[in-house]
């Protein structure tokens, strides 16, 4: 999930329409190798789903799950109390300004990353979080990423009606590759274990689900629509990208590109900042 409060979001929604990103989340969170008693840190833990299921892993651990929206935080304080979640946390956090110690053994992030453009500064602050041995993995957007629906919105944005809502507007989306992180891992002290794109598809409910999915995941392009407009805009978005990907089986295919990381701390290695 998002670090920066730049962009509104909406828990409920989010929930609703979130679903790939949890199940590919969750092929990564089943296949850790854990002894149970790990301190584990979720950096943009959004409504708070995947950490909850990290937390099940530790029953004798600590999770902290922290994420820049308020309105998230909330919500996964809300979903998952104390009183039935004694070994998970949430706070009000920002991954460009981790302030911990060593405190952790492993560090994790699910779709969130990609919204950040200074991964080094992201990797240096995980670097500090981290105990000798302990470990990173990460899963965000990667490069090529939704690249049919990004040149699609290119284009509608800055034609006719609706280029006078986007003067000087920039995708926020940061879809890095291994050649990059392969230099940000040496540079922040982690040793890279894996640094993989692998090719995904987004799949949703016909045209309704996929305006679903793009209301939640693309409200910074739908920000600068006036409300009124806001549908209008939005199923224009979905029709013509079903104009040219047609749906299947009455399912709306999007292909993917995630960035998957991992990386550890070596023991023997000195934690400098």
């Amino acid at each position: 999930m998002e670090m920066s409060d730049k962009h509104r979001w909406n828990p409920e929604d989010y929930e609703r329409n979130s679903s790939a990103q949890e199940k590919w989340a969750d092929a990564l969170i089943f296949g850790l190798v854990l002894d149970g008693t790990e301190h584990i840190l979720d950096i943009g833990c959004g409504d708070g789903r995947i950490t909850a299921k990290i937390a099940a892993r530790v029953p004798q651990g600590q999770v902290l799950g922290i994420d820049s929206s308020q309105d998230m935080i909330d919500f996964a304080r809300a979903r998952f109390p104390p009183s039935k979640n004694a070994n998970l946390k949430f706070e009000l956090g920002d991954a460009l300004r981790l302030d911990f110690d060593q405190e952790f053994d492993m560090v994790t992030s699910f779709a969130c990353l990609h919204w950040i453009r200074d991964h080094l500064t992201v990797l240096r602050g995980v670097r500090r979080s981290l105990r000798p041995g302990g470990k990173l993995l990460f899963q965000c957007g990667g490069r090529g990423n939704a690249g049919d629906l990004m040149s699609l919105t290119e284009h509608l944005i800055r034609e006719g009606k609706w280029s006078r809502y986007f003067q000087g507007f920039r995708f926020p989306y940061c879809f890095y590759g291994p050649e990059e992180y392969h230099a940000w891992l040496e540079q922040a002290g982690l040793e890279e274990i894996r640094v993989e794109l692998i090719p995904k598809e987004m799949v949703q409910q016909g045209k309704t689900g996929l305006e679903g999915w793009i209301r939640t995941t693309w409200h910074p392009v739908l920000e600068r629509i006036p409300e009124d407009l806001k549908k209008q805009f939005l199923s224009e978005m979905a029709d013509r990208y079903l104009e040219l990907f047609p749906l299947e089986d009455g399912l709306a295919k999007v292909k993917m590109m995630r960035l998957q990381v991992e990386a550890i701390v070596q023991s023997e290695k000195q934690l400098e900042t």
